[in-house]
């Protein structure tokens, strides 16, 4: 038997998918159920999964697929008419994305949260395993990066001279800097005239993923 807001969350899934052909972003589904934050979708969400009440489609954003109904609810449904996806490419285009945290924190990226999420348009970030860092501070302010900005990331372990990249040194310190290589040294330079560039032996700096886009609250 399912929770009470198991069967809420179910039937809004459900309900959603069958008005508009795309399931609801994780935002909706937490603003129905009247939940404080994301992660009470997520946990329910992944109960559902384990139950077999819905499962998470490979690939696509915002994809979830409800495999089963309980039994008293069946016989209550009527069947509406689905509108095909083509029809919602406003919402079928875009993509969930984890927030990792400040980039400033002081932590390997893996060890941040990742509980928050940010939707975006798929348009915007391209192919690839993405994340979001939330900036803070001046450093890059002169390549148009403010503090709270949202830096968009692909995650990757390489990238060119010239890349803006998020850098972790020794394991423990990311940031976000260009990226300038010298044969067995790695150069991190700063967008602010006010800062220094950072020297490290190219062994301590590991890549974390380059800049694709910046996301900005007005």
């Amino acid at each position: 038997m399912l929770t009470e807001k198991q069967h809420e969350l179910l039937m809004f899934i459900h309900e959603r998918l069958q008005e508009r052909g795309v399931s609801p972003s994780f935002e909706e589904m937490k603003d129905a159920l009247d939940l404080k934050s994301k992660s009470g979708v997520h946990r329910i969400v992944s109960a559902l999964e384990e139950r077999r009440f819905i499962r998470r489609l490979p690939n696509r954003a915002r994809a979830l697929e409800v495999l089963k109904l309980p039994e008293a609810d069946v016989a209550k449904l009527e069947p509406k008419p689905r509108i095909p996806a083509a029809a919602n490419d406003s919402e079928a285009d875009v993509v969930d994305i984890p927030l990792h945290g400040r980039i400033a924190a002081g932590q390997p990226i893996e060890a941040m949260e990742t509980r928050e999420t940010l939707t975006l348009p798929t348009a915007l970030l391209g192919r690839g395993d993405h994340y979001a860092l939330e900036v803070s501070g001046d450093s890059m302010v002169e390549a148009g990066i403010f503090d709270g900005d949202y830096a968009l990331i692909e995650r990757r372990e390489t990238a060119s001279d010239g890349d803006i990249v998020v850098a972790l040194v020794d394991d423990e310190d990311a940031t976000l800097k260009y990226l300038r290589k010298n044969g067995d040294m790695i150069r991190l330079d700063p967008a602010n005239s006010s800062y220094e560039p950072q020297n490290y032996a190219a062994h301590r700096v590991r890549i974390q993923g380059k800049l694709v886009g910046l996301l900005r609250r007005y």
